[in-house]
């Protein structure tokens, strides 16, 4: 974890919390662009950062953490109106929680920021692989559609040549489908 807190004994106490609870610290930080420069240098599994902070604010710091997909963020602040919650909430962080806390209320919410944080990365890969593969069997069709209109082919005749070329030349039918579209465009 990296813990963003401008305050040195604060900063200290949250770190000794969570020693003890098993995390492991591997980054501290005075203010929001130094927790930005650790998270992206030491990816950590979580982010832990305080709203009032020199140089940047927690929650900007938070939002190009999120942004640019480094780790999830825990905002831990002594702060609670609604704008600063909502503005955690935009910039996409995981967790909330108000100062003075235990370890009680801390361990949970970063469990629960983790495991989201997971849960959010599993699924983006799910969405980014089904979408690999809706453009992969768009391109099929459209090659099975050249195919068997240059070759007066059957559906199956067209998808097993894509099929067998993909084996014999070990491309991808992606691949082998792409080939087949730019042919017929240069012959075009």
């Amino acid at each position: 974890m990296v813990i963003a807190e401008d305050e040195a004994l604060i900063r200290l106490d949250l770190k000794e919390m969570l020693q003890e609870d098993g995390y492991v610290v591997v980054g501290e930080a005075g203010d929001g662009e130094q927790a930005i420069r650790l998270a992206a240098e030491l990816k950590p599994d979580l982010v832990i950062l305080d709203v009032k902070m020199p140089v940047l604010d927690g929650i900007s710091a938070a939002e190009r953490i999120v942004a640019d997909r480094i780790a999830p963020c825990l905002i831990l602040t002594a702060f609670s109106q609604r704008e600063l919650v909502e503005r955690a909430r935009d910039a996409g962080a995981m967790a909330y929680l108000v100062k003075p806390f235990t370890k009680a209320d801390l361990v949970p919410a970063i469990e629960m920021a983790v495991s989201r944080h997971e849960e959010m990365v599993a699924l983006a890969a799910e969405v980014s692989n089904l979408s690999d593969r809706l453009e992969t069997r768009k391109l099929v069709e459209r090659a099975k559609g050249l195919l068997m209109a240059q070759h007066g082919w059957t559906e199956p005749q067209a998808f097993r040549w894509i099929q067998k070329a993909s084996m014999d030349r070990r491309l991808s039918m992606r691949e082998v489908a792409q080939i087949v579209i730019d042919d017929a465009a240069e012959r075009s």
